[in-house]
């Protein structure tokens, strides 16, 4: 069976932005990536966010990650931009359910630092569902960057990596076109959310490990 990875998307583009380069890269491996959008804003802000928006953004997302070689792309329905009135245990009992049954060696989770409350608790609600208290493959548990949101910190906290994933040109170039199948999302530079930025982060976090291109990543636990 091939190695599992599952990654942990507040929304629908968090995955392609954050893990868009290592989604290729590891699904060129033979990994089984599985990528999880855990909110769905109608639910949340539905005088913000129509169905017909949520049904337009999750129809992208589809394209996006067929196109950078995710293998499973499940949706939740958890109330985006109203996720801190939502008990966290029950956050927590939905990630432990995937996490149960895909099994995964390695799950990538948003930063703790993102300015998005959202982003902040998922990473929470992730970090309690990942315990190792029971037997699992689980091997290494990273947190990931999204621009627009990770380097808009709060309380002077950063997202300092320490865990850099190299990439090739085929890996950013895929990376760049998954995302421009996020057209609702998509915005011209000098906005971070734009194809030019996501180049510029790849070559800017692989020149800081010497690596012509690279995705950054925080180590929240390795098992061995």
């Amino acid at each position: 069976m091939n190695k599992r990875i599952l990654i942990l998307s507040p929304h629908a583009d968090d995955e392609i932005l954050g893990c868009g380069g290592f989604i290729s890269k590891y699904s060129k491996k033979n990994y089984y990536v599985s990528v999880l959008i855990l909110t769905n804003a109608n639910k949340g802000a539905p005088e913000i966010f129509s169905s017909e928006k949520i049904k337009q953004i999750r129809k992208e997302s589809k394209l996006a990650n067929n196109l950078i070689g995710t293998k499973k792309l499940l949706f939740e329905n958890l109330p985006a931009l109203n996720l801190n009135n939502y008990p966290i245990y029950k956050i927590s009992n939905i990630i432990s359910k995937y996490i149960l049954e895909i099994n995964p060696e390695i799950v990538l989770i948003p930063s703790s630092h993102d300015i998005h409350d959202d982003h902040k608790i998922i990473f929470k609600a992730a970090k309690v569902s990942l315990r190792p208290n029971k037997k699992s493959k689980l091997k290494k548990i990273l947190s990931y960057e999204v621009v627009s949101e990770t380097e808009w910190n709060e309380d002077e906290k950063s997202f300092n990596p320490n865990f850099f994933v190299s990439l090739n040109k085929s890996d950013v170039n895929n990376k760049i076109k998954a995302f421009l199948k996020y057209k609702s999302q998509v915005k011209k530079f000098p906005h971070p959310r734009s194809k030019e930025t996501i180049l510029n982060l790849s070559k800017m976090r692989g020149s800081q490990v010497y690596m012509k291109y690279a995705e950054a990543f925080r180590v929240e636990k390795i098992l061995d």
